[in-house]
């Protein structure tokens, strides 16, 4: 007889989902926008567009993805899921990338990115200072395909097939000094590509942070890459980060800085609403948002909704990163 044990992080078959964002209603009162009540009231709701994201015309086609030929990579077995991923149509056509847009529909907008050439620099508390072209820096990497599973802060949740390499090996190839104790991932600022840069909806570029020890788990990853193929532009290409046990907010898209710091940084949603959204945004069903409970969440796609499970469901993985801080602010 076979006995299959279920890793902490596996999921029902039953619930995979496709993505699904909201308009986050205080970063417009923040921006000046006004919104009716109703459309916020009691969590999570259906965005609209405030700058017509969602109907932008596509930009020129550009030339094959000179990365094309690394994927699909070979699938890390030690990072799984139990049942389906989410649909690819689903995660391309209905998401959220606020330098495109409000709306969900931003994936024709979002062709605007253009994700050649495309450097990263390495800057801050590091030996050497430095700017790599993205291919570069691919090459430098191993890529592997790891089943993740993803909870948003408002409170619905999904589960991707992302490809890319381990935090911890860009950490390596950064080297940062003994000094520091953070790094800061910043996304690009041209509102020219990106006419959502023109609001002032979020201060731009987008900035996202984590402790060195968080990034050197084990399950912190950069993420290049999704359905075996280069990383659509409207999820974040050409680099992204993925940090499963954590709030969505936190999976900094379309990276251009690496930096190190021996202070924790101000990141973008921390700063604009510190009451709602905290640094260091861990999963967790017993401490609501402010306007919400992340008791349970929407298993989309599906019209019920499951409980939410601690640190999503990567527990075992994680929990002991935050021992003896009870009296941080861990969870939002």
């Amino acid at each position: 007889m076979l006995i299959r044990h279920r890793r902490s992080w596996e999921i029902p078959e039953r619930d995979a989902t496709p993505e699904h964002l909201f308009l986050n209603r205080r970063s417009l009162v923040a921006g000046g926008a006004a919104l009716g009540a109703g459309a916020l009231a009691g969590g999570p709701a259906r965005a609209f567009s405030l700058f017509g994201g969602g109907d932008a015309a596509p930009a020129a086609p550009e030339a094959p993805d000179p990365s094309a030929s690394l994927y699909p990579a070979k699938r890390n077995p030690a990072y799984t899921i139990s049942g389906p991923v989410t649909p690819e149509v689903d995660n391309t056509t209905y998401n959220n990338f606020y330098e495109y847009g409000t709306s969900k529909n931003v994936s024709a907008a979002a062709q605007m990115l253009r994700v050649r050439p495309w450097t990263v620099k390495f800057t801050g508390l590091v030996e050497k200072p430095q700017e790599v072209g993205i291919d570069d820096l691919l090459k430098a990497m191993t890529l592997e395909e790891r089943l993740y599973r993803h909870r948003c802060v408002e409170a619905w949740a999904m589960q991707v097939p992302w490809t890319g390499f381990p935090v911890k090996k860009l950490v390596d190839f950064a080297k940062p000094l003994g000094s520091a104790k953070y790094i800061v991932l910043k996304t690009f600022k041209d509102p020219k590509m990106a006419p959502g840069q023109r609001s002032f909806i979020l201060q731009w570029p987008y900035v996202e942070g984590l402790t060195m020890a968080e990034a050197t788990n084990d399950l912190a990853f950069m993420v290049t890459g999704a359905y075996g193929k280069p990383l659509p532009k409207v999820m974040g290409a050409p680099l992204r980060l993925a940090v499963p046990w954590k709030y969505g907010f936190k999976s900094v898209k379309s990276i251009v800085e690496v930096s190190f710091t021996d202070k924790q940084p101000d990141t973008t949603w921390a700063a604009l609403a510190p009451d709602e959204y905290g640094f260091w945004a861990n999963v967790n069903p017993a401490v609501p948002h402010p306007r919400w409970s992340q008791a349970t969440e929407e298993v989309l796609g599906t019209g019920s909704r499951r409980p939410t499970v601690i640190y999503n469901g990567y527990g075992d993985e994680v929990a002991s990163l935050y021992s003896g801080m009870s009296k941080d602010r861990l969870f939002m």
